[in-house]
């Protein structure tokens, strides 16, 4: 009876660790999703410095004073971007990337024309209009590394002004 029972055990034993080996499962297997959306976007990942025309003396003569700063912009992987420039309304800039600077001394009305161009000094005008005068791209990425370089150059062919030190304040658009 001993050994009846030490046998009854040890096969109670087997099945249970027999049925824990097996368990059941629920069929179908319930399942669920890892998602993410990724937004497009763009930033200028170096910023332009300031463009100095210099020092000239006022002439009636025509001159040609040039000058250009260099950014760069990241757009998302694939993102269709525009960049515009657009000279400051305030001083009657306009979406051909025509502006005006003003003088710092008081009552000083006088305004220095000044025009902003794509590529090189005597390049197209690099203006606000999409499609028209602005710089169109496809971002690569945000990293560093797939940053896109661009140069803006600004031209003054008249300085027949009263003597000041002139300036105006282009802003940079970038539309995707």
């Amino acid at each position: 009876m001993k050994k009846q029972l030490i046998a009854k055990l040890a096969l109670i034993a087997l099945g249970t660790v027999a049925g824990a080996a097996h368990a059941d499962s629920i069929t179908p297997a319930p399942t669920f999703l890892v998602k993410l959306t990724i937004t497009k976007t763009c930033k200028v990942a170096t910023a332009p410095i300031d463009i100095d025309l210099g020092s000239q003396v006022a002439t009636a003569t025509a001159v040609n004073l040039t000058g250009s700063t260099t950014f760069a912009v990241n757009c998302s992987k694939g993102t269709a971007f525009n960049i515009g420039m657009a000279p400051s309304a305030a001083n009657s800039g306009d979406a051909n990337g025509n502006g005006n600077m003003t003088g710092v001394i008081a009552g000083n009305t006088d305004k220095v024309p000044y025009a902003l161009l794509q590529d090189t000094a005597t390049g197209p005008a690099w203006g606000n209009t999409i499609g028209t005068n602005t710089k169109a791209g496809t971002g690569d990425g945000m990293a560093a590394g797939k940053a896109k370089s661009y140069t803006v150059f600004a031209k003054a062919t008249n300085v027949d002004f009263t003597p000041d030190a002139y300036k105006d304040t282009v802003t940079v658009n970038i539309t995707y």
